[in-house]
């Protein structure tokens, strides 16, 4: 059965799937990084983890894959297919589409960032399916972006497209470690918010689901908080209609887990910020965690001549 290997890198975890010619989603599994063991074992076992995935593939579906694809985080020079950074997991320019390509017989291998590989799935096959223009924003650490355009995700000059989350929305604000001062991540990821619903409950253990139920139960000072991060977001998002005008806005991640809690008032903090641009259509993301491995599979597909391309659906 035609298939290709699909694999999403995270900072503790790898999810991956045999992906077949209609978006089956022939075979998953899931394993541990392994960052803790260093930069190394993580490559190693990747690389372990893909062979085994394409001796799967023979054994039980009677043929090798024909392409993979795979999605890392930090900064990706997918062109050349080099993971060039990622503080995470300790790398600096490795080759990794080279090593993947060696360790699997010699098949194509895509490589991708993980946000824009998973923006690439939410535009193409989920929440923005149809959409010629689309932003894919995931709240979640800290807060990066996906620019989409008629079906392919946008990654710039050097591999920076879509970091949103860099965008200055409280000028000499909060500092961030990229070195800026009142960044849009600082005051909007859900990391920023448990951290200041931790401040003012003074419980070290709370965090952005325990400020969302509070603001459900009408809780004053969860509302504040709340209202903070949704303004900045805002602020931060009209500045991206402003430059890049789509038709679809996607928010995923851990924050938008919080449903009309977030959406309602954020809906409303753009309409009111809009002026001259086109309002977007704000949805939240459809593919959950599982968007990353749909998207390498996409890259994978898409590395194949014209009549072996498909359209993965989930």
């Amino acid at each position: 059965m035609r298939h290709v290997i699909a694999l999403d890198v995270g900072g503790t975890g790898m999810k991956a799937a045999l992906v077949g010619a209609g978006g089956e989603l022939l075979y998953q599994a899931r394993r541990a990084t392994g960052r803790d063991r260093g930069p190394d074992a993580v490559v190693d076992g990747i690389l372990d983890f893909a062979a085994e995935l394409r001796a799967y593939g023979i054994e039980h579906l009677g043929a090798p894959a024909l392409a993979a694809g795979v999605a890392v985080p930090g900064i990706v020079d997918e062109e050349r297919g080099i993971a060039a950074y990622s503080a995470n997991l300790g790398w600096r320019d490795l080759p990794l589409r080279g090593l993947l390509t060696d360790r699997l017989g010699g098949v194509p291998v895509a490589l991708g960032h993980d946000v824009r590989t998973g923006g690439l799935a939410e535009g193409r096959i989920g929440a923005g399916k149809g959409a010629d223009r689309f932003l894919f924003v995931p709240l979640g650490t800290g807060i990066a972006g996906a620019i989409g355009i008629a079906g392919r995700v946008e990654s710039g000059a050097h591999g920076f497209a879509g970091e949103i989350g860099h965008i200055v929305v409280r000028p000499g604000g909060t500092p961030c470690p990229c070195g800026q001062r009142g960044c849009l991540e600082r005051y909007a990821s859900a990391a920023a918010v448990s951290e200041a619903w931790a401040s003012v409950t003074g419980n070290p253990e709370a965090d952005a689901a325990d400020c969302a139920a509070a603001v459900e139960a009408d809780d004053p000072k969860a509302r504040e908080v709340w209202q903070c991060a949704v303004d900045a977001l805002a602020d931060g998002l009209l500045t991206a209609l402003t430059l890049l005008d789509p038709r679809t806005l996607i928010i995923g991640g851990g924050l938008a887990e919080a449903g009309d809690t977030l959406f309602t008032p954020l809906r409303e903090a753009v309409r009111r910020r809009v002026t001259f641009q086109k309002l977007p259509t704000i949805v939240p993301a459809a593919l959950g965690d599982t968007a990353g491995c749909l998207g390498a599979g996409l890259l994978a597909w898409d590395l194949l001549d014209t009549t072996d391309r498909t359209e993965v659906t989930p």
